[in-house]
């Protein structure tokens, strides 16, 4: 049970700074393209691959150390079920170009955040 309100409190949190990040990258670049979730999709990845690499490489994190930060903070933070949504009303509204390079700069885009994030903590703890 102590897992589950552990997962919760942290979900609330990264819930809470992905609003901020909402309103924030949308006052900044508008709204016409889904920058807001494009950033928090790398950027979620990014930081994923900092914990995990962390944890990886030092190993002294408890179990609810990393259920609050990697499945409550960082789950409450990103999802691609916006993503999923994002693309699909950019395809719907008739923007299949635009809908495009949002998945493929979505996906690249994270899985380069996260592989830099691993090699930049391998490099800084090795």
């Amino acid at each position: 049970m102590l897992g589950y309100v552990i997962v919760f409190v942290g979900a609330g949190i990264g819930g809470s700074i992905r609003h901020g990040f909402n309103i924030g990258v949308a006052r900044l670049l508008g709204t016409a393209f889904p920058y807001n979730t494009l950033v928090i999709n790398i950027l979620g990845s990014f930081v994923m691959g900092v914990i995990a690499g962390w944890f990886a490489l030092k190993g002294n994190a408890t179990g609810h150390v990393r259920l609050f930060l990697a499945t409550g903070v960082m789950g409450g933070f990103t999802t691609f079920s916006a993503f999923s949504l994002d693309t699909i009303l950019l395809w719907e509204r008739g923007n299949q170009g635009l809908a495009t390079v949002y998945v493929l700069a979505s996906v690249f885009g994270a899985l380069a955040g996260l592989a830099l994030a691993l090699w930049l903590v391998r490099t800084a703890l090795a």
